[in-house]
């Protein structure tokens, strides 16, 4: 989710709602955690509980500074020996440094695995091309199944079509790439960008480090927060916007010309100060680039919103595949 050039094309879009695509996913990073207090030390520091992790599910996740600030989002699982964090790329480095600062005493220790391990996306009509590398498919959003090529989870369905993301050693993973490519049409790894922002499920990048409360990009309803969990970094603020009454920033979906993660909002009522931020963006189907944008729910109710001043590109709005707890 990102600004580069607009890689995909008018086919790329095609394969997945007709037939079945793949897309190696080089925008992630992945941190190990291992050791016999991993799961109690990362239980410790992010929004979800890791202790009652089992072996069969994946977890959204946030890690917040002290304000309760997100510094980053996960999916997190438990492989053989170790607690997996599928991370943005660009903030893995930081992260796993900070995270580190903090084993302190326990027996735990985080590794950067990103050079040993591979992910690749699936969308559309995938489960005979999956059905020869593993042995049996998840059939539940954030089920996990595991094998001799790595891990396979589901995970929400995006443009009414089933997504999988596969995890596993890059050298096995490699090698069957080429195979896949008899079976499925590869396309850029932007499409998942794209299927991540129609699923409305925003990535923490490290042009939005530091600027939103994980309700803020709605990960309350995404199940990233557990609030019946022990202390973590931030965790008095989170638990408060939860409680205190009725949240007035969150995350939606929308459409507009040009756009980039980081970019304020404008309302056209309000032209002097931002009423949200760009979280993600990836090049739409028909031009243009498809958006999350965070912003105060007040400015959706009249007037345009608009990237980068009250006379940029206006957004156009459309509905999330999910409610929010108020609407549900």
């Amino acid at each position: 989710m990102n600004s580069q050039t607009p890689t995909l094309a008018p086919a790329d879009f095609e394969a997945v709602k007709t037939a079945g695509a793949f897309m190696p996913l080089t925008q992630f990073g992945v941190i190990d955690v291992r050791g016999e207090d991993a799961a109690t030390f990362l239980h410790n520091q992010i929004t979800n509980d890791v202790q009652h992790l089992d072996a069969s599910t994946a977890r959204l996740a946030g890690y917040c500074s002290p304000k309760g600030r997100l510094l980053a989002s996960f999916l997190m699982w438990r492989t053989a020996d170790a607690v997996r964090l599928l991370i943005a790329q660009d903030t893995q480095a930081a992260v796993q440094k900070r995270l580190s600062m903090f084993v302190l005493r326990l027996k735990a220790k985080l590794s950067d695995a990103t050079p040993e391990v591979a992910a690749v996306g699936f969308a559309g009509d995938v489960r005979a091309a999956l059905s020869g590398i593993f042995d049996a498919l998840p059939d539940g959003v954030h089920v996990k199944v595991e094998g001799p090529n790595g891990a396979l989870i589901r995970v929400p369905d995006a443009a009414h079509r089933p997504r999988f993301l596969w995890v596993g050693p890059k050298a096995l993973v490699d090698e069957q790439l080429a195979a896949l490519e008899d079976k499925l049409v590869r396309v850029p790894g932007q499409m998942w960008d794209w299927l991540d922002i129609h699923a409305g499920e925003p990535r923490i990048t490290h042009a939005t480090v530091e600027q939103f409360v994980p309700q803020m990009v709605n990960f309350d309803v995404l199940g990233g927060v557990n609030f019946k969990k022990g202390c973590y970094p931030g965790q008095e603020i989170v638990a408060r916007s939860q409680y205190r009454g009725t949240i007035k920033r969150r995350t939606a979906l929308a459409h507009t010309e040009a756009a980039a993660p980081g970019a304020e909002l404008f309302h056209s009522d309000d032209p002097g100060q931002p009423c949200g931020l760009v979280v993600n963006a990836a090049p739409a189907e028909a031009g243009g680039v498809d958006c999350l944008v965070e912003i105060k729910l007040a400015a959706l109710d009249n007037g345009s919103v608009h990237v980068g001043s009250a006379d940029g590109p206006a957004l156009e709005f459309a509905p999330l595949p999910y409610a929010f707890p108020a609407d549900a």
